[in-house]
């Protein structure tokens, strides 16, 4: 066998070798199954506790008031969303949930977050530079916002003999930008027990 061969075979075997003995697998699953390892704040239940939340805050009844007294579905922003707890919380994920499940419901405008506008604006600027006049885009014609969505998670860890539960709160609030008056309160609750102590030797 020559050397380069010999080497390359040399590679191959330790790589599988490697492989082997770390006892990992991978397996490609479906985005929407529910997998939940740890018991801490997961996918799910960003999805579970937007789609929960928005359900709420379009059935409560400033959403009846306002319908009957405009002509068009209001304009919401999602804003800040506190993470109150002492693990890290994907918020962003969060707040994208929160958008999407807006979105999808139909009953309302969503605009962009002050994030995403000062994007926005810059490219804005920028069309007025290189763009056509045909197709440049103006400023001042952004639609503002009607309400504000804001909130936060917050958890309580209880432990004992290697048993655990988890308990988040999420706890949101939808306030009148022109008046700052809150039109509805919502609160969602999850609670995960995970048990340690039969893996412990």
């Amino acid at each position: 066998m020559k050397e380069g061969a010999l080497r390359l075979f040399v590679v191959a075997a330790v790589a599988a070798v490697t492989v082997s003995c770390s006892g990992k697998s991978v397996e490609r699953i479906d985005p929407d199954t529910t997998v939940d390892l740890s018991g801490y704040w997961n996918d799910t239940d960003s999805r579970f506790v937007s789609d929960a939340m928005i359900s709420d805050v379009l059935s409560a009844t400033w959403y009846t008031d306002y319908m009957r007294a405009h002509p068009d579905k209001p304009t919401v922003i999602v804003g800040t969303i506190r993470n109150q707890t002492t693990e890290h919380i994907p918020v962003g994920t969060f707040v994208g949930d929160l958008e999407r499940a807006f979105v999808n419901s139909q009953k309302v405008r969503v605009v962009a977050t002050a994030e995403e506008r000062e994007e926005v604006r810059d490219e804005r600027m920028d069309q007025g530079t290189y763009a056509s006049d045909e197709t440049i885009k103006q400023f001042g014609r952004e639609h503002g916002a009607d309400y504000m969505l804001i909130g936060n998670v917050s958890s309580i860890i209880d432990e004992k003999k290697g048993d655990e539960v988890r308990y988040y709160q999420i706890d949101m609030t939808l306030v009148d930008i022109e008046t700052n008056e809150k039109s509805w309160i919502g609160q969602h609750e999850i609670k995960k027990l995970v048990g340690r102590s039969a893996y412990k030797s």
